[in-house]
């Protein structure tokens, strides 16, 4: 057989030969605890150190579907439910004004903090894609002019594949494989629809953007050197 390329793996005869014994041997543990033994057999891990059992799993069922590897069925079967998000009630009073009459503009990271659930229901009902749980490496910002929230900012793990950004970077396939982890990707803006200030949305990103390699480095153990966005053009007008 010729080797198959799986989440960036070969895979080998010899190879499917140990992962089958692997299988075997931890049948009655279910698919989740061979992921991760396999993953630790291997020292297949991501950059920050945890396992790939992620990857591992899509790898297993891969060559499950193939007809190459006999695996247990799964314990359980998930549902795949949207999250519920509580909705906070904010004050709405119009905030219009010159950025130089704002209070002192400042973006916190909310992951993980008593503010995420706040940053998740504002984002639920003003930005216009709405909240979805973010898949991977991911954090989140909310900006404040005093203690008066004006923005919220999303960022997780980048698009796996854009030509213009390979070509511009100059990786070629293998070496963005092996750096695609330095780079986030934008998924959420959203300035609050009753905040009307020139200039802020620039000012709350710079500040953002100041940050968030130390803060991705604390959360992660590896730093960022790259962040990407996305536009729907036909939705979002600029001025030069």
């Amino acid at each position: 057989m010729e080797p198959l390329v799986i989440r960036n793996r070969k895979i080998t005869d010899k190879d499917l030969d140990f992962i089958q014994a692997v299988v075997h041997e931890h049948w009655d543990k279910g698919r989740t605890q061979i992921s991760r033994i396999l993953c630790t057999k291997w020292n297949w891990v991501q950059p920050s150190g945890r396992l790939k059992d992620m990857a591992c799993r899509e790898l297993l069922l891969t060559l499950h579907r193939k007809g190459l590897l006999d695996y247990p069925p799964p314990k359980m079967i998930r549902q795949n439910k949207r999250k519920v998000v509580k909705k906070i009630e904010v004050d709405t009073t119009s905030i219009n004004c010159k950025i130089t009459e704002l209070d002192t503009v400042k973006v916190k990271m909310v992951r993980h903090t008593r503010l995420e659930p706040l940053y998740d229901s504002l984002v639920h009902q003003y930005h216009y894609l709405g909240y979805v749980q973010i898949v991977g490496n991911h954090l989140k910002y909310m900006a404040f002019a005093g203690d008066t929230p004006v923005a919220c900012i999303g960022w997780g793990s980048a698009a796996w594949a854009v030509q213009s950004r390979e070509e511009f970077v100059g990786w070629t396939k293998a070496v963005k494989n092996k750096r695609l982890h330095f780079v986030a990707n934008n998924t959420r803006y959203l300035v609050l629809p009753w905040v009307t200030v020139k200039c802020l949305a620039s000012k709350v990103m710079a500040l953002n953007i100041k940050r968030i390699s130390s803060d991705w480095l604390k959360v992660y153990n590896y730093p960022l050197y790259m962040l990407e966005t996305f536009v729907e053009q036909d939705r979002l007008r600029y001025h030069s």
